[in-house]
């Protein structure tokens, strides 16, 4: 499995692969993700296009902002609840990172922005909420 490392070269965003620069300063808490220069699917850290098979994948830094596709609560391994979340992101791909907030409060489609890309203790991004939802009576 690929793991993005913020210090590792990565593809400018309008070439292939071939062609590697260091990441610059301002970009290092951002999401970045790939993108298929053959048919265009965005992918989050693949060796290969999950539709097409292709090695050619463009590097582009995500604008931060997605919807909640799942969201569960967790007991395991840690000494208070907390929530995994999967993150489906404007630019079309899906990320699994966790949302800041009540663990019960997260639901399916409320929007949320990057808040920063490493968790300190399980190194996933960590998402906030963008408005908080009008439900009654949850």
């Amino acid at each position: 499995m690929y793991h993005h490392e913020v210090s590792a070269p990565y593809a400018v965003a309008g070439s292939a692969t071939g062609v590697l620069d260091p990441a610059p300063a301002d970009s290092r808490d951002a999401l970045h993700f790939q993108r298929c220069t053959w048919c265009g699917t965005a992918m989050y850290h693949r060796l290969l296009c999950p539709v097409c098979q292709g090695s050619e994948l463009c590097t582009e830094r995500s604008e931060g902002v997605g919807t909640v596709r799942h969201s569960t609560v967790v007991h395991r391994n840690t000494p208070a609840a907390r929530n995994v979340s999967l993150i489906e992101m404007a630019e079309g791909f899906v990320v699994r990172g966790r949302v800041m907030g009540p663990a019960v409060g997260i639901h399916s489609g409320d929007r949320v922005r990057l808040s920063t890309t490493k968790d300190p203790v399980r190194g996933e991004p960590v998402f906030q909420l963008v408005d908080e939802p009008y439900r009654a009576w949850t």
